[in-house]
């Protein structure tokens, strides 16, 4: 039998955020195994915490989708890090860490804060930065998979663009939030022309400038069609996304922190922290993502 968790990730409040599945002592489990019980939890993702593959790492992990298994993920490397945490500490302690999960993409460092008044906190520092890809995606193509027009793409200066960090995303400006609200994604659609690169499935990642909440810096919604149409929070989407952030608004030399809305449509709203770290040239050099996580649920695996 093995212990499992239900986190709700990128939120202070249960039942808001991404819900997250965490498996602990899952050594023994074939991946055959590992996905059947992701699709069990019948959440966006399920995270298998294993031995450490080094004694650096606090453990390793797999992280699997309904559609099969990414590499990296966001939400459920923040879940994961403070669900250690809160299992080796207490959820009511006071203490900050720094632990290492092996992930496929690489070992990745997060930096967890346990506060025995508020939600735990963890960040990561992304084990891979943003590049952009050079597929492209016609903009008639996006705006019927959408069910919007093709002159609500884009605003300012920023146009459709593919960036990954570890997972492939199409990231799609819309002119506003009333634009963001009315999608009406369409998955067969979106399947008809969507390219893989590096292996995976590339999702559709739409944000606009500001947000429903005042100090919210980007509105944002994420599509996929692997069993999960729309997702409430995406760490690895926003980590693409700081690559877009870059290149389009060139923030300049140092650090600079945004803060990501998302899951808002489908009420369960979420909040993203991304820190970029730019150099002289505007390049970044280093990015964090960021979040709160609570515990809703624990049980065992039969």
């Amino acid at each position: 039998m093995r212990e499992y968790a239900i986190y709700d990730v990128f939120t202070a409040e249960r039942y808001h955020g991404n819900p997250l599945a965490v498996v602990f002592d899952a050594q023994g489990l074939s991946d055959d195994e590992m996905q059947t019980i992701c699709c069990e939890f019948n959440l966006s993702e399920t995270i298998f915490l294993l031995a450490p593959n080094h004694v650096s790492q606090s453990a390793a992990a797999r992280i699997f989708t309904p559609g099969g298994e990414l590499p990296f993920a966001g939400h459920p490397t923040v879940g994961a890090a403070i669900a250690l945490a809160e299992r080796q500490h207490g959820s009511d302690s006071e203490i900050d860490m720094v632990s290492v999960i092996g992930e496929k993409i690489g070992p990745v460092r997060c930096a967890v804060k346990l506060r025995q008044d508020a939600a735990s906190f963890a960040e990561f520092d992304l084990p891979k930065l943003s590049h952009r890809c050079v597929e492209k995606i016609a903009r008639e193509n996006l705006a019927e998979a959408l069910g919007i027009g093709v002159d609500e793409i884009g605003f300012e200066n920023h146009v459709p663009t593919i960036w990954s960090a570890g997972v492939p995303f199409a990231l799609i400006p819309v002119r506003n939030l009333g634009v963001a609200e009315k999608i009406d994604f369409d998955p067969r659609r979106w399947n008809s022309f969507s390219p893989l690169i590096e292996g995976l499935p590339v999702w559709a990642y739409v944000y606009t400038r500001g947000g429903v909440r005042h100090d919210i810096h980007f509105h944002t919604r994420m599509f996929a069609t692997d069993g999960i149409t729309e997702d409430p929070a995406t760490g690895s989407a926003a980590a693409a996304f700081s690559g877009a952030i870059q290149h389009f608004d060139a923030p300049g030399e140092g650090s600079h922190s945004f803060v990501i809305e998302q899951g808002v449509e489908m009420g369960r709203p979420s909040y993203i922290r991304l820190n970029l770290e730019t150099g002289p040239g505007g390049e970044i050099s280093a990015a964090r993502i960021g979040g709160q996580a609570v515990c809703v649920a624990r049980g065992t695996l039969l």
